[in-house]
């Protein structure tokens, strides 16, 4: 018979690891319509027609990414075990403190970034130094909530978001043009074509 004790052995939950994602950031006060309004300040210059959908999905699809995941609940872990003082001294401290010279929080939120290209790292550039919207709450020091690693992660997913968009955005007017592009763009491109053919029957 065999020992009821014993060990299970260990196996990724990929479901689980992105329910999780989700409950976490809601948890912590940030909604997939916040992260949406950052894209869209983003892009809208841009793309006068972007929607507010577009932008929502795209967050979506950012945060259906497992490195991702992985990203978003390391460091929302981080931030509430220094909220609850549980890290041991030095690191407690530059976390909980937001130390400007600890830049750990910002190589995390590079990783989320890089997922769609080099080019959402000016995007994120320009909310991390502006911090519209959601961001603005989230470095509010006088909540008594530590999100030292969350506002770069938060900045990063509509960041990544952004550059998703532009991707497809780009792909779509190729096809237009009838010109090749990238096969990860087919996807986007394609299904607009077809949206585009049932609005016209």
């Amino acid at each position: 018979m065999a020992d009821a004790s014993a060990k299970i052995p260990y196996s990724l939950n990929s479901k689980k690891v992105a329910e999780a994602t989700t409950f976490w950031l809601h948890k912590r006060g940030v909604t997939l319509e916040e992260i949406a309004e950052l894209v869209m300040l983003l892009q809208k210059k841009y793309y006068p027609n972007l929607t507010m959908e577009e932008c929502v999905h795209n967050v979506e699809m950012v945060l259906s990414k497992r490195e991702v995941q992985n990203a978003v609940l390391t460091g929302i872990q981080l931030d509430v075990l220094a909220e609850e003082g549980k890290l041991l001294s030095p690191l407690q401290d530059m976390i909980e403190n937001d130390e400007s010279l600890y830049g750990v929080d910002e190589i995390l939120a590079f990783s989320i970034v890089n997922v769609y290209g080099s080019i959402g790292f000016t995007n994120y550039g320009y909310v991390d130094k502006l911090k519209p919207g959601v961001l603005e709450r989230l470095n509010d020091k006088t909540t008594g909530q530590i999100h030292t690693y969350l506002d770069d992660i938060v900045g990063a997913v509509a960041a990544a978001a952004s550059s998703r968009i532009a991707h497809r955005k780009q792909a779509e007017r190729e096809q237009e043009l009838g010109q090749p592009h990238a096969p990860e763009d087919l996807e986007a491109a394609s299904r607009k074509a077809a949206t585009d053919k049932l609005q016209h029957e």
